[in-house]
């Protein structure tokens, strides 16, 4: 016996939560073209090949309209880019996963499988919206009561999945298979109808819904309505939520932050002692409450403006007021001391001792530094007024202060190689290394080289990014 076919889709109207506009999504096609995609062009290779097809479209007289589509899909298809090396081991690239690049053709024909077999995700959604906006009294009423005694004995919650198992998989199955007479054949009303017997009907197989099909198209403007109330839903929550926890208003995200964890340290102490099955009944009652229209229409029109309204506006100017008494972030920029190493180099061969200005270095340029064994060039700046202050700093001090504690800086950084100048200008000299034909012999007598620096010192002060932007009150 043939099993009968049926489509999973919603062929009521659409479903309706945020928006009203429809738009949608994807077919079946054979599983051997999926596979042929699977192993198609990766993001470089197909815009370099859609490079090769305009230029061949633009050789050829083609129509001016895949001319432009061509490129259209040039300027949309991303190039794989060689220059820049991964760093870091990025887990979502194919190296690790097996899974097929970007490609058009794939990516349409998912699309097209996916919308085929979407049908049932929004017949399971208008189901629900049904059952929590009041369309059938009784079915609603009757959800409330396996609600409350799913609070009541939250082990009945192990339960569901089999009940449901039972009445929403099985008996429609078996039913279907022995559907009852037709209302056309009478039936003695001393007679009962026997569930019994061999079976009368074939069984049900779901399959996707056919392209240019009535299904698929429904299933095409449920996607769309489904994705613009994500998309609303995503934007009203990032306009909610985004400015008390960015801290762009820092003693109001201050406060939200120490708010949330003064109770999770009391929740933490003391959540044995809720009666959290007692709270869910009544926020569940609640909930299936408020999604009466009638109730809604009592609740929104008359208690909300009457009470939550000015309760919500005397709540809001009591947190303000408490903000701006006990909140102070008004507190001294951060202060420190930056250092800049002034770089002498001496003219000449070794007997000569006259010394020139040379550049302006955040690096001492030690005998063992790593940029200088390789063979690199200082970097820095050539005059002393170039010296810029650190990203996101500002000077405080109006001139720069030499350091006269030159040993204790050599010491700290376990600079070697060198020679201290205890007294004058307090430079530290490079020392002629071991085997040179030349040395100069200076005053305290040591072997000097061809570098020579000093170290000088400012304050600076972080920047205050202008005043703290308060939210409309």
């Amino acid at each position: 016996m043939n099993d009968s076919v049926e489509v999973l889709a919603n062929r009521e109207e659409p479903i309706l939560l945020l928006a009203v506009s429809g738009s949608g999504s994807a077919s079946s096609d054979g599983e051997s073209k999926r596979d042929r995609l699977k192993k198609s062009l990766p993001g470089s290779l197909l815009a370099d090949k859609l490079q090769n097809v305009g230029a061949s479209l633009s050789d050829s007289g083609h129509s001016i309209q895949d001319r432009l589509f061509a490129k259209i899909l040039q300027q949309v298809v991303p190039g794989e880019s060689t220059e820049n090396v991964e760093t870091e081991a990025d887990t979502r690239s194919s190296r690790y996963i097996n899974r097929p690049g970007f490609s058009l053709p794939l990516m349409t024909v998912n699309f097209r499988r996916f919308n085929a077999r979407v049908g049932v995700v929004f017949v399971a959604q208008n189901h629900l919206l049904r059952l929590l906006t009041w369309q059938k009294a009784s079915h609603t009423l009757s959800f409330f009561v396996i609600y409350s005694f799913v609070c009541l004995n939250p082990y009945l919650l192990t339960i569901l999945p089999l009940v449901g198992i039972l009445f929403f998989l099985l008996v429609p199955a078996y039913l279907t298979r022995h559907p009852p007479p037709p209302s056309s054949i009478t039936v003695l009303s001393n007679t009962q109808y026997s569930m019994g017997g061999p079976p009368l009907a074939p069984a049900r197989t779901i399959k996707p819904a056919s392209e240019m099909s009535k299904d698929f198209f429904r299933n095409m403007r449920d996607l769309q309505n489904l994705m613009d109330d994500f998309s609303n839903v995503h934007d009203s929550m990032l306009a909610t939520i985004a400015p008390i926890t960015n801290f762009s208003n820092e003693p109001l995200s201050s406060t939200v932050f120490l708010m949330l964890f003064v109770t999770t340290c009391l929740l933490f102490l003391m959540s044995h002692l809720l009666p959290w099955r007692f709270m869910a009944l009544i926020c569940g009652w609640t909930g299936i409450a408020l999604g009466n229209p009638s109730i809604q229409s009592i609740v929104f029109k008359s208690v909300y403006r009457s009470h939550i309204r000015p309760a919500s506006a005397t709540a809001r100017s009591w947190l303000d007021s408490w903000i701006d008494s006990d909140i102070i972030m008004d507190s001294a920029p951060e202060i420190r001391e930056v250092e800049i190493f002034e770089l002498q180099r001496r003219k000449g061969s070794f007997g000569v001792s006259e010394w020139e200005s040379w550049i302006f270095s955040p690096s001492a340029w030690e005998p063992m530094a790593p940029a200088r064994i390789a063979g690199e060039r200082v970097k820095g700046t050539r005059f002393f007024e170039d010296v810029q202050a650190p990203n996101g700093w500002e000077w405080d001090g109006k001139k720069w202060k030499l350091d006269l504690g030159s040993t204790e800086w050599v010491e700290d950084r376990l600079i070697v190689g060198v020679e201290v100048e205890i007294e004058g200008e307090r430079w530290v000299y490079d020392n002629v290394p071991d085997g040179a034909e030349k040395e100069d012999m200076g005053m305290a007598g040591g072997r000097r080289g061809q570098w020579r620096r000093r170290r000088w010192m400012r304050t600076v002060r972080r920047k205050v990014m202008g005043e703290i932007i308060r939210s409309p009150r």
